[in-house]
């Protein structure tokens, strides 16, 4: 149960004509198809995007804050799904810096998890509603130097499923592997993705494609 596959949903440009790839990540209970529609309201319009498609619609079955043990073997894989993702996109040519991931809710916690395990100069990140996994954060797990890659990590005050000292937590150290982060806290906010959202993420991430 939860092995993911490499089952990966994608639009824009074509990968061998792209000088740009950008990565969508789905939140629990949603699908690709949903999360690849965003790239409308951000107009990427000249980039390879890409939207992998967790098992059962779900990157691992209990909360992002839950002991990281409980979320095995899910985790792991979907981790791997990403690796594989990201390996073959530079495999392609498009170097890291142009490489831009996008996740909401579930898909942004795998996506800010994701970077921090593996900093680098990225094109981007924009995490909407999401966190560092684990109830304990292992430090040993994130390495690397992200270069002033610009993260923008967003969510509400109060949301049901992100506590705001854990985007404030993911901010600290994400910002000690020299990321250049901008978190956004929107008191009242429902758990979904506001155009104020949208609007900060067209302008502090993907301005350039």
């Amino acid at each position: 149960m939860y092995i993911h596959e490499n089952n990966i949903l994608t639009a824009g440009i074509p990968l061998n004509e792209a000088k740009s790839a950008v990565i969508f990540l789905h939140g629990r209970g949603s699908s690709a198809e949903d999360i690849i529609s965003l790239s409308r309201h951000l107009d990427i319009k000249y980039a390879a995007i890409f939207a992998p498609q967790a098992i059962n619609n779900s990157w691992y079955p209990f909360s992002f804050i839950a002991p990281v043990e409980q979320n095995q073997p899910a985790l792991d894989s979907a981790l791997t799904v990403l690796k594989t993702l990201v390996d073959q996109i530079v495999a392609s040519g498009i170097p890291l810096d142009r490489i831009f991931f996008c996740g909401f809710s579930q898909g942004a916690c795998l996506t800010l998890e994701y970077v921090t395990r593996n900093a680098g100069r990225y094109g981007g990140v924009a995490a909407f509603t999401g966190g560092l996994i684990g109830r304990e954060i292992n430090m040993k797990n994130y390495k690397g130097d992200f270069a002033k890659t610009p993260v923008l990590i967003t969510t509400g005050d109060p949301d049901p499923h992100v506590p705001v000292r854990r985007v404030e937590l993911t901010e600290t150290i994400m910002k000690k592997l020299n990321a250049d982060v901008t978190t956004k806290i929107y008191a009242g906010r429902v758990h979904t993705i506001s155009p104020k959202e949208i609007e900060l993420a067209k302008s502090l991430i993907f301005k350039n494609i």
